[in-house]
C-alpha cells in the first residue's frame, strides 16, 4: 500500500507554469511494472491521462499537453514532479496521481487531487 499526496497547484495566468508534486508514503517504483500517473478531471468528465512515468523511466502525454508538460521523478523515488508550461486555460482541472502495476490490477492508489486553475 501506498499514500499519495498531491501538491502545488493553484491560480495562474494563461502561458505561465506551475509544477505539480506527487509525493508518496515509499518508494514508487518498488515494483518493476509500477506507472506513475497524473491525471486531470473537470466537472462532467471523465478523468483523463496527461502524463505517465513507468518503473523503466518510459514517458508518455496526451497530445493536448505534448511538449509543454513534462513528467519526472527525483533520486529518492518517492516524488513524481508534473511540470507545466504555457498553460491554457483549458489545462484547468484537479489533477491527479495515480500509481498502479500493469500486472497486479488490486495496486491501484490515487491521491486526493490539487486544483489547477488558469486565467485566461
Amino acid at each position: 500500500q501506498v499514500q499519495l499526496v498531491e501538491s502545488g497547484g493553484g491560480l495562474v495566468r494563461a502561458g505561465g507554469s506551475l509544477r505539480l508534486s506527487c509525493a508518496a508514503s515509499r518508494s514508487i517504483f518498488v515494483f518493476n511494472d509500477m506507472v506513475l500517473g497524473w491525471y486531470r478531471q473537470v466537472p462532467g468528465k471523465q478523468r483523463e491521462l496527461v502524463a505517465s512515468l513507468t518503473s523503466t523511466g518510459s514517458t508518455a502525454y496526451a497530445d493536448s499537453v505534448r511538449g509543454r508538460f513534462a513528467i519526472f521523478g527525483d533520486n529518492t523515488k518517492t516524488t513524481v514532479y508534473l511540470q507545466m508550461n504555457g498553460l491554457k486555460p483549458e489545462d484547468a482541472a484537479v489533477y491527479y496521481c495515480n500509481a498502479r502495476r500493469r500486472w497486479n490490477n488490486a495496486y491501484d492508489y490515487w491521491g486526493q487531487g490539487t486544483q489547477v486553475t488558469v486565467s485566461s
